[in-house]
């Protein structure tokens, strides 16, 4: 392989009913239509892998350069544990209006019936206009029998829990946690590769036809959750460090304040990604230069082992543990 240094790739754009402009006004992404809901970032999800945007490899996509150099690109631990796939997938989010009420199924449900990963994820609030709020999980303890009345009698706002956000604020949902990002926000979402959605509730909307989204309600019924969870994440914000922010066993998300240089020193065991979630810094690896913006996310390939960030941003660190 040629020599490997900080890729970042290019978006994938997906057009969305609840998604709109601020892809393109607040993170600048390339984007025509005024309703894209997601930029994927970093994907290996089959009909959506990522293609490198920039130097000698640019044209090359994620799953070949994987292919060809496993544990260059994963890093050691990471190809011993996941073989040649990518573990993670990250995007930005633009709701416009609500998204539909879902749930993941965890990695064993998600392996029996689709041989998937499971979808265990996090949201950091990148902007939230006034008055925005998530569901995440139920208000009190519920059962499916509960959840199954409310469903029929459109009464399941009712027993989920509605949470009014901001920028900066961080979530973390486990697989089986009810929930709906909603409506004037833009989000940076961390998850296992895997685009397995239970749709339970869509507020009856319908497109343009007159023809509702497909609902998965039976097969969430098992999928489901049904205790109450805490997914809001406190977390530090010292500068010019590596704040820890979620630690589960699908990744490690770190909160890195940059105001000035930090040179970072780390193991070939693990591929690090950077989204930058405001602000503007650079690297420096090999006397090389490397630019990047709110908006933008570099994969570091494992074997790059020490560089240097300067710069005045916001950016969220991601690796495996």
């Amino acid at each position: 392989m040629k020599n490997i240094y900080p890729l970042q790739f290019e978006p994938i754009l997906k057009d969305r009913i609840w998604g709109g402009e601020k892809l393109k006004t607040v993170l600048s992404k390339p984007i025509e239509s005024s309703t894209v809901g997601e930029s994927w970032e970093l994907s290996t999800v089959e009909g959506d892998v990522s293609v490198v945007a920039n130097g000698e490899l640019k044209g090359i996509s994620l799953m070949k350069l994987i292919d060809e150099a496993p544990n260059e690109i994963l890093g050691t631990a990471v190809y011993e544990r996941f073989g040649k796939q990518f573990p993670l997938l990250f995007k930005y989010l633009d709701a416009r209006e609500d998204l539909s009420i879902q749930v993941h199924p965890n990695d064993a449900l998600a392996k029996e019936r689709h041989n998937s990963f499971g979808k265990t994820e996090m949201w950091y609030i990148m902007q939230a206009d006034d008055d925005a709020r998530i569901i995440v999980g139920f208000k009190e303890k519920s059962n499916a029998d509960e959840y199954v009345e409310n469903l029929k009698n459109k009464s399941l706002l009712s027993i989920l829990d509605d949470v009014k956000v901001k920028s900066g604020d961080v979530f973390f949902l486990e697989t089986g946690t009810v929930h709906a990002i909603g409506a004037g926000l833009v989000v940076a979402e961390i998850q296992q590769t895997s685009d397995i959605t239970y749709r339970i509730y869509d507020f009856d909307r319908v497109d343009a036809q007159g023809n509702g989204r497909e609902l998965h309600i039976d097969l969430a019924l098992d999928a489901i959750n049904y205790d109450k969870v805490d997914t809001y994440k406190q977390y530090d914000k010292i500068v010019n460090q590596s704040n820890p922010v979620v630690d589960c066993p699908y990744f490690t998300t770190n909160f890195v304040p940059l105001d000035g240089a930090i040179s970072v020193e780390k193991s070939a065991e693990s591929f690090t990604v950077y989204m930058c979630v405001e602000g503007s810094f650079e690297l420096d690896y090999n006397g090389v230069k490397y630019s990047y913006k709110k908006g933008d996310t570099v994969l570091i390939p494992a074997a790059i082992k020490t560089f240097v960030l300067s710069g005045k941003a916001s950016i969220l660190e991601i690796y495996i543990s």
